[in-house]
């Protein structure tokens, strides 16, 4: 009891420390950015807004939604977001460009994307190989897609300047670029993927949505969609942080028990492009891509780190600390809760 009353003094002496001790959200008032949000790759997201789970933390969370993942980076940078839902690897090359950004939760643990060829032009694309010359379109150029493609043209030793990318958005649009055969190739994510599979309209031939098809592209696991904010951010507001950090986790353990009706049921309907069923076989081909602890561990890191070096060989792999790219104190009280 004498604790308690010293906590209350102190707390009308030092205002701060009682906001601090009663774990107050320094703001409650955030602007987060997304590359795409109907996309799959995005879903923890949509959830977690749709459930109710920021609001139950105490936040009222504003989505921006940019082309891609590259812009809604750009506007973290230059400040028009507090928050981004986006690759992790975007915090692995900022690092190198001197921008402190970290991870906090692990929202994605396969990239879900992938790579497909128009079907009429399967003959002659068969392989990475044939890459060369052709149309490949991608959500944005500089976002996960398109890094994709370009690592897996690297692996190839083709130069991603022997080809054409064009960004095709995140939904209908992207359909539509490969119906009317405005590109060859198309590096995407569902529920995209599933809609042109189920028109008959592509060929698969890399396919990162499963822990098998994965492990065949990197060797292991690959960390996609992260909560990720400034570091300086973090530090200012480590309570908002707490609090977004606790709201998606209790989506990724809502997501782990959901079946792919409740899932379909709480999106809006216009994320099923039309088709409730074929959101539902979207959702399935991906469920394996969705973290279940938010945890990133070091050998997913390395092999993150190993994509962006294969992709871009001015980066100084020795010169990153992975340790500075994920901060794991928020998932650790997160699931302490």
């Amino acid at each position: 009891m004498k604790m308690r009353t010293l906590l209350v003094a102190a707390s009308l002496l030092f205002p701060a420390l009682g906001a601090a001790q009663a774990g107050e959200i320094e703001k409650p008032n955030l602007t987060l950015g997304v590359g795409g949000k109907p996309l799959l790759y995005y879903l923890p997201l949509t959830l977690a807004e749709r459930l109710g789970y920021f609001k139950e933390e105490g936040l009222n969370v504003e989505i921006n939604d940019f082309g891609g993942g590259a812009k809604s980076l750009q506007a973290l940078i230059g400040g028009s977001v507090d928050a981004v839902t986006g690759a992790y690897e975007h915090t692995i090359r900022m690092q190198q460009k001197k921008q402190d950004i970290r991870a906090v939760i692990d929202l994605g643990r396969y990239p879900g994307i992938v790579v497909a060829v128009a079907k009429d032009k399967a003959d002659s694309i068969k392989s990475v190989a044939d890459f060369k010359g052709r149309k490949i379109g991608v959500t944005a150029p500089g976002s996960s897609t398109y890094i994709l493609v370009q690592y897996l043209m690297a692996k190839d030793r083709l130069s991603p300047e022997e080809a054409s990318f064009i960004g095709v958005g995140g939904g209908a649009s992207a359909v539509a670029a490969v119906q009317k055969g405005e590109i060859d190739v198309i590096s995407h994510l569902d529920p995209v993927i599933s809609k042109l599979e189920d028109m008959d309209a592509i060929k698969v031939l890399v396919d990162t949505r499963t822990t098998e098809g994965t492990q065949k592209v990197f060797g292991g696991m690959n960390p996609a969609a992260v909560l990720y904010f400034k570091e300086s951010f973090i530090k200012a507001n480590p309570n908002t942080v707490q609090a977004l950090t606790n709201a998606f986790y209790k989506t990724l353990k809502w997501l782990e028990k959901a079946t792919p009706d409740q899932v379909a049921a709480t999106v809006p309907q216009e994320y099923w492009l039309g088709d409730k069923a074929l959101y539902i076989k979207a959702f399935n081909a991906s469920r394996e891509s969705f973290s279940t602890d938010g945890n990133i561990d070091e050998a997913s890191m390395k092999s993150a780190l190993n994509l962006i070096t294969t992709t871009d060989p001015s980066l100084d792999a020795a010169a990153i600390d992975l340790s500075k790219t994920f901060d794991g104190s928020f998932l650790a009280k997160a699931k302490g809760q």
